[in-house]
């Protein structure tokens, strides 16, 4: 017996999704919760976790293409053949547990920082002391205002002193550790014990068991985990929840926090320090507020033009382009046309003065596991619609995997934000500074509208403008609003420039 594993339902504003990546492949053997699959929309990335232990037994969708909502992507069968090539791999893997043998130290460090960044923080080891690394292999995560630079190995061989560790600050091309090159790593059985409850720390443990034990401010290493390879599961933690024996023993891991936690009976609060990141999106969002003369103006725009259009040559775009069509680009282009009339919202304050920009780099509000982003589209007045498209996936992409550059997040006159992809259905945005406005795209839903006399159903969506008004004007604010309105409304408007 087969279970079939499908597309997440997908919000009603986003049309269809991209396998993005697969994780496993047919014949892999899997664990309930454990992430197969990345399905790829407008801005959000879903994770598709195994319902259940089995084995991958079909893939019928490969990466790149387009799929829908609760579409079947592959079959999972039950559990039974994957043990022997899981204890197989691991019995290759025992000769890398060898005599550790001489080699010559190389120092690791932090990168060049941009000019504007006066210095970083550790994030992130992801080896120990006494582990074998490769070449190319990520050994610390790098983390600065704004993105998070990874740094690698340079040749195979085990890591060796680490001078800093997670969350001390650091500056650029300091060194922070060492790699003995071609070294392995010594075999050493209560080290060999002692892996898999710093594995079940980070990497091994699935997204929905990380959220879970962070919720109720556990201990990984604290929970005996049941699943393949000793893999902690939701039963697990729910276990562990439940046994008497199990609060007093999270005590002394929470006592070892920069903040321990503070035990109510059932119930307990945990004190976690800001990332690097979310404290910089905090302080900006504040300044936001306290800087500027912020006010939002809002209207509605009727999607069904735009919908039936996209419907209409969404394949033969898809074959041509190579890349899906979706509302996005339309949003860029409108904005990037409207910019075009209203010059005073494509300027920024600078002191006394007003920049005007004869140029349309736009920002497009990205959410990735580390906070929101803005990384920068540049002259989309130059772009195609395909173009666009390429443009966001690869901003997208980027900020998912942490692969975002100072270069990538500096500059844009204006922002997109589209928080319809989560369900807002209205919302404020915050201006993103020094630019003077941003714009909020928010949910597709169908609603009862009065056209010509007559109720008709139509996909409607809320746009909001916040904007300074200190340099922008009513006029020039609606104005504007109202132009993107009539483009996305009538979207030959834009092929014409009318």
């Amino acid at each position: 017996m087969t279970t079939e594993i499908k597309v997440p339902v997908l919000p009603e504003s986003v049309a269809d999704a991209t396998v993005a990546t697969w994780h496993v492949k047919v014949g892999d053997a899997v664990s309930r919760d454990q992430n197969l699959v990345d399905i790829e929309t407008d801005k959000v990335v879903l994770e598709v976790v195994a319902p259940e232990d089995g084995v991958i037994v079909s893939i019928s969708e490969d990466e790149g293409a387009t799929v829908l909502g609760e579409q079947v992507i592959a079959q999972l069968g039950a559990a039974g053949e994957a043990a022997a090539p899981a204890q197989q791999s691991n019995e290759q893997a025992a000769p890398v547990a060898a005599a550790a043998t001489e080699g010559k130290d190389v120092e690791i460090k932090v990168p060049v920082l941009p000019e504007s960044v006066a210095d970083a923080t550790i994030a992130t080891w992801h080896v120990q002391p006494g582990e074998a690394v490769s070449r190319d292999q990520n050994l610390v995560d790098i983390e600065t205002d704004k993105v998070v630079l990874e740094v690698v190995a340079p040749e195979d061989g085990v890591m060796g002193e680490q001078i800093h560790a997670e969350g001390e600050t650091v500056l650029g091309e300091q060194v922070i550790g060492n790699i003995v090159v071609g070294a392995s790593a010594p075999a050493a059985a209560p080290a060999a014990e002692a892996a898999p409850a710093s594995d079940e720390s980070s990497d091994v443990l699935t997204p929905s068991v990380r959220r879970l034990i962070a919720e109720k401010g556990l201990d990984a290493s604290q929970i005996k985990g049941t699943g393949k390879g000793g893999r902690i599961t939701k039963e697990d933690v729910d276990a562990f929840l439940k046994a008497p024996a199990a609060k007093p023993a999270a005590a002394p891991a929470a006592a070892s926090a920069q903040a321990p936690a503070a035990p109510l009976g059932d119930r307990s609060q945990k004190r976690v320090p800001m990332t690097r990141l979310r404290k910089t999106i905090a302080n900006r969002l504040l300044e936001a507020k306290n800087s500027t003369a912020m006010l939002t103006t809002f209207n509605e725009v009727n999607m069904k033009p735009i919908m039936d259009l996209r419907k209409q040559y969404k394949d033969v775009f898809e074959e041509r382009h190579g890349i899906r069509l979706g509302f996005m680009s339309f949003y860029v282009k409108a904005v990037t046309e409207a910019l075009k009339r209203f010059p005073e919202v494509n300027a920024s304050i600078d002191g006394d003065d007003i920049v005007y920009h004869n140029y349309f780099d736009i920002s497009i509000a990205v959410s990735t596991p580390r906070g929101l982003v803005t990384p920068v589209l540049r002259d989309c007045d130059k772009l195609s619609v395909a173009e666009i498209e390429k443009g966001i996936r690869e901003l997208a992409l980027k900020g998912r995997d942490g692969k975002l550059t100072v270069d990538d997040m500096t500059g844009g006159n204006f922002t997109i934000t589209n928080g319809g992809v989560f369900g807002s259905l209205l919302s404020t945005p915050i201006i993103n500074l020094p630019q003077s406005s941003i714009l909020g795209m928010h949910k597709i839903q169908e609603r009862p509208m009065a056209v010509n006399g007559k109720v008709e159903i139509l996909p409607m969506m809320y746009l909001a403008l916040s904007y300074d008004h200190r340099q922008i004007d009513g006029k020039e604010s609606v104005g504007f609003l109202v132009t993107i309105k009539e483009l996305l409304e009538d979207p030959t408007r834009l092929l014409l420039d009318v």
